[in-house]
């Protein structure tokens, strides 16, 4: 088993600060169906926009 790097009073002040919330941030909640059809929307969008190049240069 490892021992400790800290000592037990500077654990005790490390734990006080990460509890204390002062760096936390509230962040909205994942939506995975958001960026599943975000995605979508940016794939189906650049795949139409190279059909049009493909048809403007002649290739398709």
């Amino acid at each position: 088993m490892e021992e400790p790097r800290l000592s037990p009073e500077d654990q005790a002040k490390v734990d006080a600060f990460v509890s204390s919330g002062l760096n936390s941030v509230e962040r909205k909640p994942f939506r995975p169906i958001r960026l599943m059809l975000f995605l979508i929307v940016v794939v189906s969008g650049l795949s139409f926009m190279s059909l049009l190049l493909a048809e403007w240069a002649g290739v398709y």
